[in-house]
């Protein structure tokens, strides 16, 4: 073996088809969002697995908020959904479990749901943990947070529960920061 990458790998007792499916799927991703022009071209997974595309939201504003269940501003949940049950026809609510953020989301996708379900009843659509900073920052917080790549918004979170307000041709309206809460005259009055 002359690659190096593969014969540490084999000492270590790691497939090649594990090494070369890993980078696949990673260069794939890459490649795939690069010069998204809206938010209509993602394509993600829920935190049940599932294969969600964001193109089925289209003529509707959706509502991005990366959130954590050992955060002060957790209990943004509650109005999370109540402005899901209350403008649902309008808005669709997405949520991003992220352990960016003093590592205040350590769970599992199965422990943040149960987390979620029961303590905020929580209903809106949550998707897989994801990093939404960073060097391994997803690629649609990478589109998210950079003008050149959304047209608009050079803004990216700070902490947990930052908002994206997505208009309904599926370009960024507003950024909302931790602070605002999602029931706020700053949002609803958006919608």
């Amino acid at each position: 073996m002359k690659n190096p990458i593969l014969r540490i790998a084999s000492l270590l007792g790691i497939s090649f088809s594990f090494l070369t499916s890993f980078t696949t799927d990673k260069l794939i991703t890459r490649r795939a969002y690069s010069g998204a022009k809206n938010i209509y071209e993602f394509t993600m997974r829920t935190i049940d697995g599932k294969e969600l595309s964001f193109s089925q939201f289209k003529g509707k504003k959706i509502l991005i908020v990366n959130v954590a269940s050992e955060c002060g501003y957790t209990p943004q949940y509650k109005p999370l959904q109540e402005l899901h049950e209350k403008y649902g026809n309008k808005v669709q609510i997405i949520g991003f479990p992220a352990n960016n953020f003093g590592a205040q989301e350590p769970g599992s996708n199965e422990e943040i749901k149960g987390f979620c379900t029961k303590n905020y009843g929580v209903t809106f659509q949550m998707m897989e943990k994801i990093s939404v900073k960073g060097d391994d920052m997803h690629p649609l917080y990478k589109w998210l947070s950079n003008k050149e790549e959304n047209g608009t918004c050079n803004d990216a979170p700070k902490w947990n529960f930052c908002k994206y307000l997505i208009d309904e041709n599926g370009r960024i309206l507003k950024f909302f920061g931790s602070k605002v809460d999602p029931m706020s005259p700053e949002i609803t009055s958006l919608l």
